[in-house]
């Protein structure tokens, strides 16, 4: 793409950046954080002025200030969570220069960290990870653009609206409501973002009418995040690195559809006995066009690849078939994860995984030739317990408060489900929930939107200060007593450092929801 170089040239000579010229960890991370705030600056105003900006077909007003928080925040952390309907509430400029933007912007920021981390490990004796801004600029112009282009093109193809009307008139004087809708779903999937231009997300017929069009996004969905993991074994020069992360990310993907189609294809034992079919399986919340099994290969994909759209609803799953995508999240978002996200999350596992081998061997733990010390020990289990904190901490708060039981639609173990599925796609920065959740209030919006900021950012800086800390280390040729880190015994250990870590943190709770909601169905019992 060579006929780009003069526009990115352009970019840097307006914006007065030198390309060339490396930062510290503490310079990326500052520069990624001055871009993240001013964005949100940014999109909060446009969602509180919208009422009075143009490309307004609708004439919708303004976003309140909680809700108007709420969205700027999720967007700019690449969580998406929505509260509200976009058909109802976002404006055509909100949907694209506001909404549409935070989609390239966050997908961008999310896999230039994943770089500079790659970058500390390929690397040795050196301080700088690169240059965020040019990081960035490459990453949207050769990446995301190109691909979001030919998607969007592709999915106009099938049917998807792009348009600035405000909607078709139908007989009876009901109004269709229609807008820029293709290009935007492009972006959500390709970034991992995930917010629906629609309210019901990818189950709308706008967003997703065809087979042709559901196959897509799939492969949208999970496309960068497994390349990335190559990407990071060509970057560190030895690719079996990257086939490593990437079967454990598919070990994980194909094990959950499997948890999943199994649970919904059993069907729900109160349908069977009330006369429905039972070779249908559970078809509640599902699209009969989409069935049991791409419902749960999509479910699996979003919540294994920190996407967050939908195309059936989760809250409807069994309770099995739920507890699969919430667990998927509580894991970490890394089995693919997001785009960046998901790769330098699996790494820090890896971290983990290899310091576990060298006290279980007496070795001091290496990972491509760079020894693993305290100080990188510490700062990964800073990353891994953000998430459990927030989840629980706050899930805990709002099973006995008021005004955030006022969100839960259901009593007994499946109201809980909803409360833990709300803060565990917060803090995991996924943005799907269970649909029978108020999220529209003061508490919810506020809660939910620290929990996004934390899950994000609490990440992000250890993360970067680990890469600032292996990046100065020197990088020493493997020896005989190396672990190696490319075959099917590291797989397995990685594998089992994600799934332990998780049910340690999370399995109590589940139990408590998804797991007692099961045997209580099992009883006949229903909430």
């Amino acid at each position: 793409m060579r006929f780009l170089h003069p526009l990115e040239a352009g970019f840097y000579r307006a914006a007065g950046v030198d390309p060339a010229q490396g930062m510290g960890w503490q310079r990326y991370v500052l520069a990624m954080l001055a871009l993240n705030a001013a964005g949100f600056l940014l999109l909060y105003a446009l969602l509180r002025l919208q009422g009075v900006l143009p490309l307004n077909p609708a004439g919708l007003p303004g976003l309140s200030p909680w809700l108007a928080f709420n969205t700027a925040i999720s967007f700019v952390t690449n969580t998406n969570w929505q509260a509200y309907s976009g058909e109802t509430a976002m404006s055509h400029l909100s949907q694209m220069a506001g909404l549409a933007v935070q989609n390239f912007l966050s997908a961008a920021t999310g896999i230039a960290l994943a770089l500079a981390l790659t970058r500390a490990l390929a690397a040795g004796g050196v301080q700088a990870l690169g240059n965020f801004w040019a990081d960035l600029v490459r990453i949207t112009l050769y990446l995301l653009l190109p691909l979001a282009l030919l998607l969007g093109l592709l999915l106009v193809a099938q049917g998807v609206p792009q348009t600035l009307a405000a909607g078709a008139a139908l007989e009876g004087g009901e109004v269709l409501p229609l807008g820029p809708a293709a290009f935007q779903v492009a972006i959500k999937q390709l970034g991992t973002n995930g917010g629906g231009f629609f309210g019901v997300n990818s189950a709308h017929p706008f967003e997703n009418p065809t087979a042709l069009a559901n196959l897509a996004q799939l492969w949208a969905i999970l496309a960068i995040p497994f390349a990335l993991t190559l990407t990071f074994g060509r970057m560190v020069g030895d690719m079996r690195q990257g086939w490593a992360l990437f079967a454990v990310m598919m070990i994980f993907v194909v094990a959950g559809t499997a948890i999943t189609y199994a649970a919904e294809a059993a069907g729900n034992p109160l349908h069977i006995a009330a006369g429905l079919n039972p070779a249908d399986g559970n078809m509640e919340g599902k699209e009969v066009r989409h069935g049991v099994a791409l419902s749960a290969l999509w479910a699996v994909a979003t919540t294994g690849a920190s996407n967050g759209s939908v195309n059936a609803m989760h809250d409807s799953f069994t309770p099995l078939g739920g507890l699969v995508p919430m667990f998927l999240i509580q894991l970490g978002e890394v089995l693919p994860g997001g785009v960046g996200s998901g790769l330098y999350g699996m790494l820090v596992f890896v971290l983990l995984a290899v310091f576990i081998a060298g006290l279980m061997v007496g070795r001091t733990p290496e990972y491509l030739g760079k020894k693993i010390q305290a100080r990188e020990v510490k700062l990964a289990m800073l990353a891994v317990l953000v998430v459990p904190v927030c989840v629980l901490g706050f899930s805990a708060v709002a099973a006995v408060l008021p005004a955030a039981l006022a969100s839960v639609q259901d009593a007994g173990p499946h109201g809980l489900s909803e409360i833990l599925y709300a803060y565990s796609s917060a803090a995991g920065n996924n943005g799907s929930a269970f649909a029978g959740f108020g999220a529209d209030t003061p508490w919810m919006n506020t809660t939910l939107g620290i929990a996004m900021l934390l899950g994000r950012y609490a990440i992000i800086v250890p993360v970067l200060a680990i890469a600032g800390s292996l990046a100065a280390k020197p990088r020493v040729a493997a020896s005989t007593g190396s672990f190696p880190t490319h075959g099917p015994l590291f797989v397995g250990l990685l594998c089992g450092v994600i799934l332990i870590l998780g049910g340690l943190q999370f399995l109590p709770a589940l139990f408590l929801g998804p797991i007692a909601e099961h045997f209580a169905l099992m009883a006949g019992q229903t909430f």
